[in-house]
C-alpha cells in the first residue's frame, strides 16, 4: 500500500482524502452543521395535538341558520346569525371580530377579540394576545341568566423547540374550587414530540375534595402522514391523519374511556374541489352514526352554501341541516 522506508526514519502521515480548509472557516461550517442537526421547530401546543386528525372530521347541525358577515374595516368584522333548530338553542345572536395591529407573521395579527350575544345578554367572549415573542395570552369567557358559568385563562410559553402553557378554569376563592392544568410538549426530533399535562380540580363537588389526573402525550410526523396519542390511567386517545393528495385527507381515530368501559372509533375523510369551490366531510364511527357536511361558494356571488346530514342507524335518529352564509 505504500513505499517502505528505513527503520530509522518514522513514516509520514497518510494523505488526507479531503482538502484542508483554514481554521477560522473550518470551525464555521463546524459550527453551522452542529446548529443545523440540532436545530428544532417549535410543536405547537398539546391542545392542538389531535388538530390534523380532527379538522377532517365534520361539524354536523340541525335545522336552519342564516349567516350574514360584514366587515367594517380592515380591523373589524360583525356577523348576525339566525339559527332555527329543535335540538340547539334556537334565535338571534350578534358578533363582532376586532383584530388589532400588532403583527407577528403574515397571517397573524394581535390582539383577537371576538364573542357574540343574544338578546337575553348571554355572551361568549373570547381575547387572544401576543406578549413579546415568546408569550401568548388566552381569555374566554361564558356568561348565562347575567351569571359567569364559565372562565378559562391560558398562557403559553413557545420555546424554540418547546411549549409550556398553564390553564386555569374557573377559579372561586370563595368556594375554593377550580381547575389548574399544565401542559409541556417537547420536540425530540424533527418527527418527534412527546410531552405531557397534569390537570388538578378542587371544589366540594369533588370526591375527596381534590383530584389529579396526569397524562401523557406524542406526535409522530413523516412525510403527509401524522400520529397523535393522548394516554392516562382513565383511558386513550389516539388519531391518525393521512393526506393522500391535494384533494383528499384520511383521518382515523380513537377513543377509549375505561372508567365507563367505552370505546369508540371513527374514520372520516375530506375532498376539496377547487375549481368547483367545493369541500365535501364525511365520517362513520362504530356506534354507527354517519355524518356529513358538505360547503360550496355560490361564485361569483358572496355566498355559501352548507348542507349537513346525520343518521344513526341503531337509534335510528335523523338530523338535516342547511345554513347560507353571506359574506
Amino acid at each position: 500500500m505504500g513505499i517502505v522506508h528505513a527503520a530509522s526514519a518514522p513514516p509520514p502521515p497518510p494523505p488526507s482524502l479531503t482538502p484542508e480548509l483554514p481554521p477560522s472557516l473550518a470551525k464555521k461550517d463546524l459550527t453551522t452543521a452542529l446548529d443545523g442537526a440540532e436545530r428544532l421547530e417549535n410543536p405547537g401546543t398539546i391542545e392542538d395535538l389531535h388538530k390534523k386528525c380532527k379538522d377532517v372530521f365534520p361539524v354536523n347541525f340541525e335545522g336552519a341558520k342564516l349567516m350574514l358577515n360584514k366587515g367594517l374595516s380592515n380591523h373589524f368584522q360583525i356577523s348576525h346569525t339566525i339559527n332555527m333548530s329543535s335540538t340547539a338553542p334556537s334565535g338571534y345572536r350578534f358578533g363582532a371580530t376586532y383584530v388589532g395591529t400588532k403583527q407577528t407573521s403574515p397571517t397573524e395579527a394581535f390582539p383577537v377579540l371576538l364573542g357574540d350575544i343574544d338578546p337575553s345578554g348571554n355572551l361568549n367572549a373570547n381575547m387572544i394576545h401576543q406578549f413579546g415573542q415568546r408569550i401568548r395570552g388566552k381569555l374566554a369567557t361564558q356568561i348565562q341568566r347575567s351569571k359567569f358559568t364559565a372562565v378559562q385563562m391560558t398562557s403559553d410559553y413557545r420555546g424554540d423547540s418547546y411549549t409550556l402553557s398553564a390553564t386555569l378554569g374557573n377559579p372561586d376563592i370563595i368556594n375554593n374550587s377550580g381547575v389548574m392544568v399544565l401542559h409541556y410538549l417537547q420536540s425530540v426530533t424533527s418527527q418527534l414530540a412527546l410531552g405531557g399535562e397534569v390537570a388538578y380540580q378542587k371544589g366540594p363537588t369533588v370526591p375527596g375534595g381534590s383530584i389529579t389526573v396526569a397524562s401523557a402525550a406524542g406526535r409522530y410526523t413523516s412525510g403527509d402522514s401524522t400520529m397523535s396519542a393522548s394516554l392516562s390511567l382513565g383511558g386513550c386517545h389516539l388519531c391518525f391523519h393521512q393526506k393522500a393528495s391535494d384533494q383528499v385527507q384520511v383521518g382515523v381515530e380513537l377513543e377509549v374511556n375505561s372508567r365507563i368501559q367505552e370505546c369508540t372509533a371513527t374514520i372520516g375523510y375530506q375532498v376539496d374541489l377547487p375549481k368547483a369551490d367545493l369541500v365535501f366531510r364525511g365520517s362513520v364511527d362504530s356506534n354507527w352514526t354517519v355524518g356529513a357536511v358538505l360547503e360550496k361558494k355560490l361564485q361569483p356571488l358572496p355566498f355559501s352554501f352548507a348542507l349537513s346530514g346525520m343518521l344513526n342507524h341503531n337509534k335510528g335518529n335523523f338530523r338535516l341541516g342547511c345554513g347560507l352564509i353571506i359574506g
